[in-house]
C-alpha cells in the first residue's frame, strides 16, 4: 500500500502567497496516470492561485475558509464544503478573502505538471488583460509579485 502523509510532505511555496502539497502526482509517493491531486493553503488576506489556464479539467474543493473564485467571465464566493468545476482551457483564479489561511484540495486530470506552476516561479505568468483575457469585473487583481 502506498501512503501519502500530508504531515510528511513539505510542499512548495509560491510567489502568490500559497503552499501546495502534492498528494497524487508531483513529488508524492502516489502516482496516477489519470489524475493529480493536492492540498493547498492560501495565505490570509489575498493568498492566491493566480489567473491561468491549462489543458486539464479540474475541481477546487474548499475545506476551510472563504474565497473569490473567478472562472472565465464569472466571479463568485466559495465557502467551506463547496467545489467548483473548471473546464479545460478556461482561465481561472482563486483568492483567499479571509483573515485566516484557506485550505483547499485540487484534483485535475489527466495527470501531469501544469505550466502555471513554473510560470509563476519564473515570473512569466500571462498577465490578465494583456497576454491573457481580463479578469471578471470587480475581481481581486492577479497576484504575480515575487
Amino acid at each position: 500500500m502506498i501512503i501519502a502523509d500530508l504531515s510528511q510532505i513539505e510542499g512548495r511555496r509560491y510567489p502568490a502567497r500559497r503552499r501546495t502539497q502534492n498528494l497524487v502526482g508531483g513529488v508524492s509517493p502516489i502516482q496516477a496516470q489519470n489524475f493529480s491531486m493536492g492540498y493547498v493553503t492560501l495565505d490570509a488576506n489575498g493568498g492566491q492561485v493566480p489567473w491561468h489556464n491549462q489543458e486539464q479539467e479540474e475541481v477546487y474543493f474548499i475545506i476551510e475558509g472563504t474565497a473569490e473564485m473567478c472562472l472565465g467571465g464569472e466571479r463568485q464566493t466559495l465557502t467551506s464544503g463547496q467545489a467548483a468545476f473548471i473546464p479545460p482551457t478556461v482561465f481561472h483564479q482563486i483568492t483567499n478573502l479571509g483573515a485566516t489561511p484557506l485550505k483547499m484540495l485540487y484534483c485535475y486530470g489527466p495527470a501531469g505538471n501544469v505550466a502555471h506552476w513554473r510560470q509563476e516561479l519564473d515570473g512569466t505568468l500571462p498577465r490578465a488583460g494583456a497576454e491573457a483575457p481580463p479578469l471578471p469585473p470587480g475581481a481581486a487583481p492577479q497576484c504575480t509579485e515575487r
